[in-house]
């Protein structure tokens, strides 16, 4: 008995491991978001296997016979619709369920879009902090107020229809001038990574018809007094062992 959970591609389909493929071979079944979008990837893979529905609709619902299918000896498999189980997707209540009930778990490293978009951003990325999706009405003030002060990349997940009220947001809670970047369609054939202020990305989107899944990197408030320390210890240090 074993739950699997497996990353697969956030576009591109040759980004699947062949670790994964050899999982999903022979696992008994396989849970997935969205049974249509995973049967598209199963079916390029060439794989034939029993597909169950496992979303953010039915997860309270599902959890405790998915708990007893495993414990009587099934190997599960759990797929998103695209990306890492768990992380902004159905996953969390399952896994957290396995470990309650000593059944192993065991998540395969993989495609994830966040990480992409932050290396590609050109901002800090020594420490950073995810944020996913923002809440869309209550608490959202209230997370962005919080997250005024914060020193780290932060990295958002939004959706094209939310984008520029979003940036505007930032905008209003980081300044204008605060570097960010915008990643969209990330491993596709239409990739973009657009980098500039909140103010320059706010015109060039208004400009801009907005499609595909995007990810959103803003630099942390100190970010830049920070990396003028670490240059001047490395200045120190350097000193000290020519002395």
């Amino acid at each position: 008995m074993k739950l699997y959970l497996v990353p697969t591609p956030i576009g591109n389909l040759d980004d699947i491991t062949l670790r994964a493929i050899k999982i999903l071979q022979s696992v008994d079944a396989i849970l997935a978001e969205d049974t249509r979008t995973s049967g598209v990837l199963l079916r390029h893979l060439a794989i034939s296997k029993p597909l169950h529905s496992y979303h953010i609709f039915n997860e309270h619902q599902t959890v405790q016979r998915l708990v007893d299918q495993l414990k009587s000896g099934k190997t599960l498999a759990m797929i998103s619709d695209a990306g890492t189980p768990a992380i902004s997707d159905p996953g969390f209540l399952l896994v957290r369920a396995c470990i309650q009930n000593d059944v192993p778990v065991e998540c395969l490293p993989g495609p994830t879009a966040f990480v992409p978009a932050l290396v590609n951003s050109g901002l800090p990325n020594d420490r950073f902090t995810f944020e996913g999706f923002l809440p869309h009405k209550k608490g959202r003030q209230t997370r962005l107020s919080e997250l005024a002060g914060e020193e780290r990349t932060m990295i958002f997940y939004e959706s094209p229809h939310r984008l520029l009220k979003t940036l505007g947001q930032f905008a209003d809670v980081f300044g204008p001038d605060r570097p960010a970047s915008v990643s969209r369609e990330l491993t596709k054939l239409f990739e973009e990574n657009r980098r500039g202020s909140l103010s320059e990305l706010i015109t060039y989107f208004t400009e801009k018809t907005i499609k595909g899944e995007l990810v959103i990197c803003v630099q942390g408030k100190e970010a830049v007094s920070r990396k003028a320390k670490r240059q001047y210890d490395r200045e120190e240090d350097t000193t000290d062992e020519d002395e």
